[in-house]
């Protein structure tokens, strides 16, 4: 559809947030208005980069009333914090993964968005590629029959220097990060195997710390038991070196599906065409060309495509009135696995999810 209005957009917090800017700049129908961060090494070369306002404030950026929409980048640990105060400015939110690490606290932000009668959106951008957009329409359609395993590889890397420093010194903590490998990195894999496969049941979990001087896990597995019967395994870490690819296998009475870091390595249904159609799959998102860094082992590889796209489907949410694509309900899943593996570790229970 045509935008039928630019929307203005302010930036919290300018790790993560700078690849929010940059989708911003790129994204049809969005503006970007401001940044904000109490680090001013971070904000003003990205308020000069994007010849945007600079606020070191966060209360100041919310009286600005070109902003329509605050994206929300700065710990996970104080999302909710940070969020409820922009829908109390009467601003629309863009929340960051995860929504924030304690479920009782996106409950509290998901009760604030229906007061507020704004719009809120996660940020899952697995859920945008056309690859996975596929992945789910199959699953979605039966075409793989009945679930029976649903299987998520996380093996990436993390230098000691990544938990350090005035910006690393929250990251794989309790109470700021919410864990480890699990939280920050894998809750992209729990969420889109969450979103691929159905909701979670049960869990079994582990964990613990072995490459890092850090407080939360640098190494996760788990039994996960789905709603629909199929049965799975997640595992996560920071310490494979240097860094290596994401691989998931999701397979059912007709048919399999696997692919690894952002392209299909098998299409295996059952039908009249099989041979064609998985040609057909691997051709359109089979392996291409070696690329450079990836996020397994470079954080800050991330690219901002995905984002651009959620940024896309805010501006047409708020202009057509609709719910967006990921709403906080839809995000809180993954919170939800995600402490019941850790609680699950930590009693050497299985964990129903209420």
């Amino acid at each position: 559809m045509a935008v039928e209005k630019e929307l203005g957009f302010g930036v919290l917090g300018l790790g993560m947030g700078t690849h929010h800017a940059r989708a911003i700049e790129t994204a049809k129908g969005a503006k970007l208005i401001a940044v904000c961060d109490i680090d001013e090494g971070r904000l003003n070369p990205t308020a000069e980069k994007h010849n945007v306002k600079a606020y070191k404030d966060y209360a100041d950026m919310l009286k600005d009333d070109e902003i329509d929409i605050i994206n929300v980048c700065t710990p996970s640990g104080m999302h909710v914090e940070h969020a409820i105060p922009a829908l109390d400015a009467g601003k629309h939110i863009i929340v960051e993964k995860p929504v924030d690490i304690k479920v009782d606290r996106v409950n509290k932000l998901i009760e604030a968005v229906k007061k507020s009668g704004l719009k809120a959106s996660g940020i899952f951008q697995s859920r945008t590629t056309p690859m996975n957009k596929r992945i789910k329409d199959a699953i979605d359609k039966g075409r793989l029959g009945n679930l029976i395993g649903v299987h998520g590889l996380l093996p990436w890397y993390r230098a000691q220097s990544y938990y350090q420093g005035p910006h690393g010194s929250w990251k794989g903590t309790w109470d700021m990060d919410g864990g480890g490998s699990l939280m920050n990195q894998g809750v992209h894999t729990v969420d889109l195997l969450q979103w691929l496969a159905g909701k979670v049941k049960s869990v079994y979990g582990a964990f613990g710390v072995f490459g890092h001087d850090i407080e939360a896990e640098d190494k996760s597995v788990a039994v996960l038991k789905f709603e629909n019967g199929a049965i799975g395994t997640l595992t996560t870490t920071t310490c494979a070196y240097p860094g290596l690819s994401q691989i998931a296998v999701i397979h059912g009475q007709k048919g399999s599906i696997a692919w690894g870091e952002g392209h299909l390595t098998a299409w295996k249904i059952q039908g009249d065409n099989e041979k064609e159609e998985e040609k057909e799959m691997l051709s359109l998102y089979g392996p291409k060309e070696k690329r450079g860094e990836t996020t397994s082992s470079d954080p800050m590889a991330v690219g901002s495509s995905g984002h651009v796209g959620l940024i896309e489907d805010m501006v047409e949410a708020i202009n057509e009135d609709r719910e967006p694509m990921i709403t906080i309900e839809s995000a809180k899943h993954a919170v939800e696995i995600v402490n019941s593996i850790y609680e699950s570790g930590r009693t050497g229970k299985e964990v129903t999810i209420s």
